[in-house]
């Protein structure tokens, strides 16, 4: 085991360094107790620019510990080391060598881990459907992506993390990769095999970078499918904010080995990150971490008993609550059991439908919704009041069902019909020379941006691939169902801008 790290106990973990501690916190606390008088940024200097309606809204507190890192939580050479001891503790409590923290999500750290394996024009095996930050990670990097075909669950129309033997099958056909990367947990909570896939790439000395966004709890809990750095992985990127608990853009990425540079790789983060890094987001992460040090186990397991207890309630209801549907050796190798899943389609309505009632109806929101599903995420946050409240709004959804329109029909292609040709190189066809066309005739055309339905945001169409009219006849019909597409240009989808010819 590396230095500094611990390993799971009956009792939780047990550490190399003192978890009580938290360096981001104290700082802020020792900020505010000894009276600072700032000139420097930010400019609402602790709040006493801020319009009184806002801080109506949002309190005074969030500007009180908006505090610059640098002459500010530390000195102006960052001599206390106030970050890299909390970064330090973070990586000490998953059991990694190194950890960073990054203000702007994982969409930018899964790019700073892509540009410490691959440089431009450099190959990277990438699964097809992928979240749209790797995509705008090669498109900013210009590395050539070797596809590698998901699990595809052709009946429900999802994909799942491919296996070892898609990674193989891509390798083959273009051994001249740097790395690779995966996705897992899905938006739904499936996950693939890491440690096949982490022992697969080792033995042809490539590393591995997981974009693990949807697993920030997984080191914390042995009932938990595994997570990166215990499966093998190089490099290991989540995101608090989803599965955490911590304010949105909250991410960490973890190292460990020697196939990637950790100074490589924090160069890369400061070639695309912040040089504003908010105080707000390093104390959410820093007592993020605390927490789960100490108190994760027990958090987890009462997380755990509670999501069962409204799985099973919910089932009572005549739903179907996906969890072994999912696994299989073409398709998941295990869940996440947090997310919970909901087939609608015994009620005959869309997630789209079902999501925007709930909202509107119920004063709920849900995570994910797709033509025939949405998905309630669970964690140590919840109680059997939110649970509750959860299963009294699902109870209400199936008795309002029957009066529902018939939802639009959604044209849902084959798994071949999703793997669209790679004409040009993403980056190239980005940025280059473009033009808008009517969507009647943007079949057989290269794409010049990406189409999304979002969540899970995984694209339909990426820059450089030659779209079809299967695909449109897809991405057209769910625009009408109630599919969001945040890329185009053309929110309608009216016309699609294409690779000029």
């Amino acid at each position: 085991m590396p230095p500094g790290c611990f390993a799971r106990t009956a009792s939780g973990y047990s550490g190399a360094m003192d978890h009580s501690k938290a360096p981001v916190l104290e700082a802020l606390r020792d900020y505010h107790s000894a009276g600072y008088v700032p000139f420097n940024a930010p400019g609402h200097k602790q709040g006493r620019g801020i319009d009184p309606r806002v801080l109506e809204v949002v309190g005074a507190d969030v500007f009180k510990s908006d505090v610059i890192a640098l002459n500010g939580l530390d000195d102006r050479l960052m001599r206390q080391g106030v970050l890299a001891d909390a970064q330090a503790l973070m990586a000490d409590a998953v059991g990694a060598e190194h950890t960073f923290f990054s203000t702007c999500g994982s969409s930018l750290s899964v790019k700073s881990a892509m540009l410490a394996v691959a440089g431009p024009h450099e190959k990277l095996l990438v699964p097809r459907h992928v979240h749209k930050s790797v995509i705008s990670g090669l498109i900013v990097s210009g590395v050539r992506p070797v596809w590698v075909r998901p699990h595809w669950d052709a009946e429900r129309h999802l994909s799942h993390p491919p296996g070892v033997r898609e990674f193989a099958e891509a390798y083959e056909s273009d051994p001249e990769v740097k790395g690779a990367l995966v996705v897992t947990p899905t938006d739904y909570g499936t996950c693939g095999d890491l440690r096949a896939i982490a022992e697969w790439c080792h033995e042809r000395g490539l590393p591995l970078i997981v974009d693990e966004a949807w697993g920030a709890h997984l080191p914390f809990h042995d009932g938990l499918p595994p997570w990166g750095m215990d499966a093998g992985a190089d490099v290991c990127v989540t995101s608090v904010h989803k599965m955490g608990a911590a304010v949105e853009q909250s991410s960490v990425f973890h190292l460990q080995g020697d196939r990637v540079d950790p100074n490589v790789l924090k160069s890369r983060e400061d070639l695309l990150g912040t040089t504003s890094a908010s105080s707000l987001v390093y104390a959410a992460l820093d007592g993020w971490r605390r927490q789960m040090a100490e108190q994760g186990k027990e958090l987890i397991d009462g997380a755990l008993t509670l999501v069962k207890s409204v799985r099973g309630r919910l089932a009572d209801l005549g739903l179907t609550v996906m969890h072994d549907e999912f696994l299989g050796p073409d398709l998941a190798d295990s869940v996440d059991p947090l997310k919970v899943v909901l087939d609608l389609d015994p009620l005959g309505i869309s997630g789209y439908q079902a999501a925007d009632w709930l909202r509107e109806h119920q004063r709920v929101t849900v995570g994910l919704s797709d033509h025939r599903r949405i998905v309630a995420q669970f964690n140590h946050s919840d109680d059997e009041k939110t649970a509750g409240t959860l299963i009294d709004a699902i109870g209400a959804l199936v008795q309002a069902a029957p009066s529902f329109e018939k939802p639009p029909k959604v044209d849902l292609p084959s798994p071949r019909e999703m793997e669209l040709e790679t004409a040009m190189l993403p980056r190239d066809a980005f940025f280059g020379e473009i033009e808008q066309v009517p969507v009647a005739e943007a079949a057989g055309r290269i794409a010049a941006e990406m189409i999304t339905p979002y969540p899970p945001g995984a694209p339909g169409v990426l820059p450089g691939e030659v779209i079809t009219q299967p695909m449109l006849d897809y991405l057209r019909s769910g625009l009408g169902a109630g599919m969001q597409l945040p890329d185009p240009a053309d929110s309608e989808l009216k016309s699609i801008r294409v690779v000029a010819r």
